[in-house]
């Protein structure tokens, strides 16, 4: 990325009110954030205010009636970020999209679109669907199984990345006079045929502006990061304290540089929910006020969703953590291990295990100067590369924006102003040449 000092990113996940799954129960949250577009409108264009590199929609597939309330009724991601791009203008729009439950022609279409009505600002969360229910939603038998599902979406990416190269970026010609709109041989079957996909093309748009779409991942068990460093531009994690995500940091840019990539074009992003306050004291208030929203009995039925939906109230609140077995591992399989090595090590009861699941502290909490030594630290010590910011309470993106950031920028760690118009120009990525224009150049050589 050249001589010029290293910038931190940002992207702000848009996901109900914010906070924890009680959250709309707060005084100051819209309880409908998940289906108000004035709110989604209103917090995207403080992102952008802000100069956050993009916007971030999560998604899911199964719900129950114990599902966390703000994924009970919620907007479908390339819709809602269809809807941001065309009231924004530089900020970048990414969203989630399973691999298990959808079929590559329709999504490189769909991210496609996104690109072009974004001016070339899209991305793509590549998810493999944790949850064994979305098989029920989508006419399966059952849920492939972990190490299946990374095999699909290995082939599916490839197929994706190869449709959207199905135009060379000057085919269209579209010359009135003439009566010649496009070029024939700068158009490009795919012909793919592989193990999961039989996908012909070309596909029905062009490349946009930043060639394709930008590729997330959120990989974080073994298959999941061998994926991510395979595949991915960027990456999200959750690490809950600085060693783990250093060690996550170290780990994936190793397996990147064993990919033959370029560990410095492959960017971490830890998940975080700062709370910040006038004091530190402030901000403690503020994360106790909202974390005492929570019941017990919502904590048990979030604990549940990272293990297949399991009914955790059949068990004593007040014993150790239970044995599960091999529960969780077609899941959230990172996310269960943890939870049952961290119960088990600290003998933490099974109420303990699900409060502190459901509304965890999180390192970023405190006053201004201390939320942006924290975020310093974790990027100039190897733990990131920039940060995923959702609001640990409702209205916590703006107090970031409006109390984080100036700090940031004077240190010189954060951009003034934005540098460029595309999500790739934000990231600092370069725009990936169309492959049959490659072959070409390489031809004419020889």
């Amino acid at each position: 990325m050249g001589n010029a000092r290293r910038q931190l990113r940002f992207g702000a996940a848009l996901h109900g009110a914010g906070g924890n799954m009680a959250s709309w129960r707060h005084p100051e949250a819209p309880s409908d954030a998940s289906v108000n577009f004035p709110y989604y409108k209103s917090q995207a264009l403080k992102a952008e205010e802000g100069k956050f590199d993009f916007l971030f929609i999560a998604d899911g597939l199964y719900i129950n009636e114990k599902s966390i309330p703000h994924f009970l009724n919620r907007f479908e991601p390339i819709t809602i970020l269809s809807a941001l791009a065309a009231v924004t203008s530089r900020i970048g729009v990414v969203g989630t999209l399973s691999t298990s439950y959808s079929e590559p022609f329709t999504v490189a279409r769909q991210f496609g679109s996104l690109d072009h009505i974004s001016g070339g600002r899209a991305g793509w969360n590549v998810v493999t669907s944790p949850l064994e229910g979305s098989a029920l939603n989508y006419s399966k038998a059952e849920h492939p199984n972990h190490a299946l599902r990374y095999r699909i979406a290995n082939e599916y990416l490839e197929v994706t990345k190869g449709l959207w190269d199905s135009w060379e970026d000057d085919a269209f010609i579209r010359d009135k006079e003439s009566g010649v709109f496009f070029d024939p041989a700068k158009l490009h079957r795919l012909n793919h045929k592989g193990e999961f996909f039989s996908v012909q093309g070309p596909l029905n748009i062009a490349r946009s502006r930043q060639g394709q779409p930008v590729i997330f991942q959120a990989g974080a068990s073994e298959d999941g990061r061998s994926f991510a460093a395979k595949v991915a531009d960027a990456i999200f994690t959750n690490g809950e304290t600085f060693e783990e995500a250093r060690s996550y940091y170290a780990d994936v840019k190793r397996r990147v540089k064993e990919a033959g990539r370029d560990p410095e074009r492959v960017l971490i992003f830890p998940g975080i929910g700062p709370i910040v306050g006038g004091t530190e004291e402030e901000a403690e208030r503020r994360y106790r006020e909202a974390a005492e929203l929570v019941s017990v009995d919502n904590a048990l039925d979030y604990l549940g969703r990272f293990f297949e939906h399991h009914d955790f109230s059949r068990y004593p609140l007040d014993e150790p953590f239970p044995e599960l077995g091999e529960l969780g591992r077609n899941s959230f399989r990172s996310t269960t291990d943890k939870i049952k090595r961290e119960a088990k090590e600290n003998g933490w009861t099974l109420r303990e295990t699900a409060l502190r699941v459901t509304t965890p502290r999180g390192a970023f909490i405190g006053a201004p100067e201390q939320v942006a030594d924290r975020i310093q630290a974790w990027f100039e010590q190897g733990a990131a590369d920039g940060f995923i910011v959702g609001p640990g309470v409702p209205g916590g993106l703006g107090d970031f924006v409006d109390e984080v950031l100036p700090i940031l920028r004077r240190r010189g760690l954060f951009r003034e102003e934005y540098e460029s118009d595309t999500l790739r120009g934000h990231l600092g990525l370069p725009i990936p040449e169309n492959r049959y224009a490659v072959e070409r150049r390489l031809a004419e050589r020889v």
